[in-house]
């Protein structure tokens, strides 16, 4: 996730060690310019970049603040990129002054849209991340409650109604796929921690042993995971390379046993590890019931 933008200044890091500046600016929430522009970015990995992200700009973030922002990026040698999602003509034109290239990740697509529909576009600012459908809204914010109050297997209350329950040691990245799921999906997803008292066994803990068609494992590597924990719990046996060890093997060989599907979340960014699990938990159809706002 790129930085929030908070104020003119442009670190050294944009003059010192190759680092280009890049700004993701919507007249909304920034969400929409932040995903697809980090999408574009990704194809360049031996490039560095100093990413911010500037959201309600027109509204709440003044024009000129992000304009002078933009201008001592240029001045520290190279000119900035600006991922926009900005509806407004002018505010594209003056984000496109001083060198800075501005990319407008909506305008053609809308354009092309416009002539398939027969239809010009709303030029209302601020609505790539609007409510829309409010059942399919509201069906989102009760996937998040479900997320939150099953969270590290903290209740067992209507665990029978999970789309998915992700099974897996601490600090394995449960949670953050978990809330990924539910905010974005609206799926009911649960996550249940392996613990030392799960073991030794060959089955599944009780709580979520009735779900197994509907419980899905994560795991990482030893040495990720020691590390991981080492932040939170630094120099305990909870954090050592031999507990890590041990508790991913355990894990591993109770998916195995179980036929539960599994990935690591090692090398896997949330995204990736919850189009995982829509696959392979045969979940996909379920995104067209519930999109993105």
């Amino acid at each position: 996730m790129a930085g929030s933008f908070l104020s003119p200044a442009v670190s050294d890091a944009d003059s010192v060690g190759g680092r280009r500046a890049v700004f993701f600016v919507s007249d909304s929430t920034g969400i929409t310019a932040e995903t697809l522009g980090s999408a574009l970015l990704a194809n360049f990995p031996d490039r560095a970049f100093e990413r911010r992200t500037v959201p309600f700009v027109g509204t709440v973030t003044p024009v000129d603040t992000v304009v002078e922002s933009l201008r001592l990026a240029t001045r520290a040698g190279r000119g900035p990129i600006v991922f926009a999602t900005v509806k407004d003509a002018g505010i594209r034109r003056r984000l496109a002054a001083d060198a800075a290239v501005v990319i407008d990740l909506l305008a053609g697509h809308l354009t092309e849209l416009e002539s398939a529909l027969g239809t010009a576009a709303e030029t209302r600012a601020g609505q790539y991340h609007g409510l829309g459908d409010l059942e399919q809204y509201f069906a989102r914010m009760r996937a998040v409650e479900f997320a939150i109050e099953h969270d590290d297997g903290q209740s067992r209350r209507a665990l029978d109604s999970a789309d998915v329950i992700i099974v897996a040691p601490s600090r394995c990245g449960k949670t953050p796929t978990t809330m990924y799921l539910a905010l974005h999906y609206g799926l009911l997803v649960a996550n249940y921690p392996l613990t030392d008292d799960d073991f030794p066994t060959d089955a599944l803990p009780p709580t979520v042993a009735p779900h197994a068609d509907r419980c899905f494992g994560l795991t990482t590597t030893a040495l990720r995971l020691s590390q991981v924990r080492h932040e939170r719990r630094p120099h305990s046996t909870y954090a050592s390379l031999a507990q890590c060890t041990l508790e991913i093997r355990r894990a591993e060989d109770l998916y195995r046993r179980n036929r539960i599907p599994f990935l690591s979340s090692a090398t896997r960014s949330v995204e990736e590890m919850s189009a995982v699990i829509l696959q392979s938990m045969t979940l996909r159809d379920r995104q067209n019931e519930r999109p993105t706002s």
